[in-house]
């Protein structure tokens, strides 16, 4: 269980993310968006990311899968604070899982 959703009853970014993946597993992916879009959006970007990594080093570039500034790590921890935010709110309620 969740233990955000355990203390305060309502949905952290993460809830239903494993059921979103075991959707998607599933080829569900109108289930998958019903159970938590941040992770089905995540999943895209990660699986995006690693096709790009793939293909440069099968050109023969090396260096790491994505360098992340300190700017875009505070965009990503604002994302999934606002997504937690939106989705308890009444008119982001579809976002709930």
């Amino acid at each position: 269980f969740c233990p955000f959703l355990e203390l305060t009853g309502r949905p952290c970014p993460g809830c239903g993310g494993l059921r979103a993946i075991n959707n998607l597993t599933r080829g569900d992916f109108v289930a998958a968006v019903s159970s938590n879009a941040m992770a089905v959006a995540l999943v895209a970007v990660l699986a995006i990311t690693w096709v790009m990594w793939v293909a440069r080093r099968v050109k023969g570039a090396g260096g790491p899968m994505i360098v992340l500034s300190s700017k875009g790590g505070f965009a990503v921890l604002a994302a999934f604070v606002i997504f937690g935010i939106v989705r308890n709110l009444p008119a982001g309620s579809w976002l709930m899982p």
